[in-house]
């Protein structure tokens, strides 16, 4: 439902009927020309802007679903780990250089993935890793690449890359194109789809880790490939549409609350609903005002209150017990 009205409405509206009409058209015959205007808008605007926007949306929620699982705290996201942090100062770098394309994703996913390898540094003492010490280490790591970011802004040039680097870390999915759907769609898959096949190791993983250790996992390796799978899906989603925050923090819960909290049925239940989530907020971030609002905004202003009625019930029933 939330894609299909994200095809139809706009500043040109296009009805559900006549869009879906274009679509089946542009599947059963793709090499056709495309001349009418209502079709340019569906197959060339639109059409990529919702599958980004909806891929963008599963991929940081089930990122999230898989944080909170390993971390065993429903309180962490890939921003706790410095992830997004990493990656907006690869992106930054990169704009500030005036890269873009492929090597802009190569640089994202490094610099995001740069983060959860600082965060294993630090966070490991006397040969163990505590999750705290990971959670500490990676409020220190996104606060450095936060710092690093808005270095970069303080010497770009306030006529070009400066108004391009504010603008990209708030988020956005207007410049979606079929080549940017090329670049980022089948990293975002990947990550998706081993995370699923991960799943019954994020049950194991959920567990304490000599639970865990005495049905065979090894935590902290299979954490690491949890980690990595992360920073694909924040590096390939950060590069072609900037940060866009709280996703992958407020979705697992409302599908924990749909389908409880076995990872086989919550990691296709957080897809769904981020997808779905996504796509909403982009289509309201184009359409509810003359200029266009970046997504990341709308998403805070949902996220910032959902995460502090979060945050007042983790602690009630921490001191209930």
């Amino acid at each position: 439902m939330a894609v299909v009205v994200s095809l139809c409405v706009g500043r040109f509206s296009v009805s559900a009927g006549r869009a879906l009409e274009i679509l089946g058209s542009a599947i059963v015959n793709p090499g056709r020309t495309i001349e009418a205007m209502d079709e340019r808008i569906v197959l060339l605007v639109r059409a990529p802007r919702v599958i980004i926007s909806a891929m963008a949306g599963a991929a940081l929620a089930t990122a999230g679903v898989a944080l909170q699982g390993v971390f065993r705290n429903p309180l962490v996201s890939p921003e706790v780990l410095g992830i997004s942090q990493g990656a907006a100062f690869g992106g930054a770098l990169a704009i500030t250089l005036g890269i873009w394309g492929v090597p802009l994703l190569a640089i994202v996913f490094l610099s995001g993935f740069s983060a959860p390898v600082f965060v294993g540094l630090l966070a490991r003492i006397d040969g163990r890793t505590e999750i705290i010490t990971v959670i500490l280490s990676g409020m220190v790591v996104g606060s450095l690449f936060s710092a690093m970011v808005s270095l970069l802004q303080f010497i770009a040039d306030p006529n070009s890359s400066l108004p391009a680097i504010v603008y990209w870390l708030m988020g956005s999915f207007a410049t979606a194109t079929w080549d940017r759907v090329l670049v980022s769609v089948p990293g975002l898959m990947i990550g998706i789809g081993l995370l699923w096949a991960l799943r019954f190791r994020l049950n194991v993983l959920s567990l304490d880790d000599a639970e865990a250790r005495s049905l065979g996992a090894n935590p902290d390796r299979e954490r690491w490939l949890v980690f990595a799978l992360v920073a694909l899906i924040v590096g390939c989603q950060v590069a072609v549409s900037g940060i866009v925050g709280w996703v992958g923090l407020v979705i697992p819960h409302a599908a924990r609350l749909i389908v409880g909290y076995d990872h086989r049925r919550l990691l296709p239940a957080t897809a769904i609903l981020g997808a779905a989530f996504m796509v909403t907020i982009d289509t309201l971030a184009r359409t509810i005002t003359a200029a266009e609002i970046p997504p990341g905004v709308l998403t805070a202003i949902v996220g910032a209150p959902v995460f502090a009625l979060l945050l007042r019930r983790h602690f009630r029933d921490k001191e209930a017990r």
